[in-house]
């Protein structure tokens, strides 16, 4: 039986990955900042993070945050070339190379330090998950005007596919970087926005707002979409339908 660790394991998709690998019979840790036995911060490591690492045949690496991931990612890849662990899968973001936003070179930064680490590794890209999409689109439809960024695009994607996907990865041979995974449609952030309203029932006046910027202009130009790489099944509608439908708040 394979022991996997999965950092991040209490998240969205952490838990489903959990919970997949669960299923299928591995032994599976779950390490987080609040996850006993495993309650590390990978930003700051110690003996925590050596002891949730030790006998770990695979580490599926979902933890991120907007600030710190370059410190975490480099305390475990430390953690885990001292417990002997052969192989990393980490999931980073369709684009980290295309669109210069701060977030995203962190997480090209991690890739590099992936790359270069010694480890039998694994990184998939995924486009933007729907529940991103769905926390954006609650905070932008507070007030009674919408305001969007104009001209922008996306491909929102189920995270159970991308679950489904690391589950894949982590129990085959270390692959280096597999190919992208992109939601079923691209679609203008205002289709999206729409869906959003009328599963929601609000009724709000919607308007583009063309911001400047080089990172505004990549990610108009598409540097984070990957139509040629897209799953079958998955709308944002569909999302809506599925989160609504469980009695969730819009």
């Amino acid at each position: 039986m394979t022991t996997i660790l999965v950092t991040g394991g209490t998240g969205n998709l952490g838990r489903l990955v959990t919970e997949r690998l669960r299923a299928d019979g591995h032994e599976v840790r779950v390490l987080s900042r609040h996850a006993q036995p495993y309650a590390v911060d990978l930003r700051t490591g110690g003996s925590g993070l050596d002891a949730a690492v030790a006998g770990v045949d695979t580490i599926v690496h979902c933890a991120s945050a907007y600030r710190g991931d370059e410190r975490a990612a480099t305390n475990l890849l430390a953690a885990a070339r001292r417990a002997g662990v052969g192989h990393l899968v980490h999931i980073s973001i369709v684009g980290v190379d295309q669109v210069p936003f701060g977030y995203y070179k962190s997480k090209l930064a991690v890739e590099k330090l992936v790359e270069e680490s010694g480890l039998g590794w694994t990184v998939l890209r995924a486009t933007q998950f729907h529940d991103l999409l769905f926390m954006l689109f609650k905070t932008l439809a507070k007030p009674h005007v919408m305001v969007l960024p104009a001209g922008l695009r996306d491909q929102p994607i189920d995270v159970s596919q991308v679950a489904d996907r690391l589950v894949e990865l982590a129990t085959a041979a270390p692959a280096g970087r597999v190919a992208d995974m992109g939601g079923p449609e691209v679609r203008t952030f205002d289709s999206l926005a729409r869906a959003y309203l009328k599963a929601t029932g609000r009724r709000r006046l919607v308007m583009g707002l063309r911001l400047p910027g080089r990172t505004f202009r990549a990610f108009r130009a598409g540097g984070h979409l990957a139509p040629e790489r897209a799953v079958e099944k998955g709308t944002f509608e569909e999302y809506l339908a599925g989160r609504l439908g469980e009695g969730r708040q819009g």
